[in-house]
């Protein structure tokens, strides 16, 4: 079974009614933070595994005064490897992904700047998406992408995700960041809590399928 998920919201506050953003930060100040409202480095920091300073400024959003943002720790029992080798998989989010019932690359093969379209299950509200890759990073384990059209109430959504070696060197640790604007009579916390969810179920799967893969022995192909 995969490790228990670690799931810390992000809070954030504008009090001014412009358009200035307040950035996500990635400081290392860590133990001192105590509150419920944590930057994404506090939720790393309660997987008990420090994020390396290599990805840690990937998941600094610039979040609007009509925008929410949220991070996902999920602990693997998998060798980073293996993780990654189902992750980087741009052309094939639903093999862990379970909302999604298909995937098709519209243009691009694979590499940043790649488009593909995928459809939604029924039942959520939303048909498809699509959605183009901006980072893939093979050496610092990085992936990337925004949503960019399609049928759905998810506008500005963009997503980071990154693996690192979980402190006891024999596992992953995943970190998922996102913002994503409000829709219309939604509430930042309802947004969040709608997103979290399905980015929560998207990792204990992928838990489940590279601890799977890391039993037999394989990586995804």
């Amino acid at each position: 079974m995969p490790s228990t998920l670690q799931h810390h919201r992000i809070t954030t506050t504008n009090n001014t009614t412009t358009t200035t953003t307040t950035t996500l930060n990635c400081h290392r100040q860590l133990a001192a933070q105590t509150t419920t409202s944590l930057s994404s480095d506090a939720a790393i920091a309660a997987a008990a595994s420090p994020i390396p300073d290599s990805v840690a400024c990937y998941h600094n959003h610039a979040v609007g005064p009509n925008q929410c943002c949220s991070v996902v720790v999920q602990p693997i029992n998998a060798p980073v490897s293996t993780v990654w080798s189902v992750v980087r998989r741009f052309d094939n989010p639903q093999a862990y992904k379970h909302f999604l019932k298909s995937c098709h690359v519209i243009l691009g093969d694979g590499n940043v700047g790649t488009l593909r379209e995928v459809h939604v299950i029924s039942g959520l509200p939303a048909n498809s998406s699509t959605e183009r890759l901006e980072i893939l990073d093979d050496e610092r384990h990085v992936i990337s992408f925004r949503v960019v059209g399609g049928e759905h109430r998810l506008e500005n959504y963009r997503s980071v995700t990154t693996l690192h070696t979980s402190a006891n060197g024999n596992g992953t640790v995943v970190v998922e960041s996102y913002v994503v604007d409000v829709p219309a009579g939604n509430t930042k916390e309802d947004t969040c809590v709608f997103v979290d969810t399905i980015v929560k179920c998207n990792l204990q799967s992928l838990a489940q399928m590279a601890e799977n893969l890391a039993r037999t022995g394989k990586k995804s192909s």
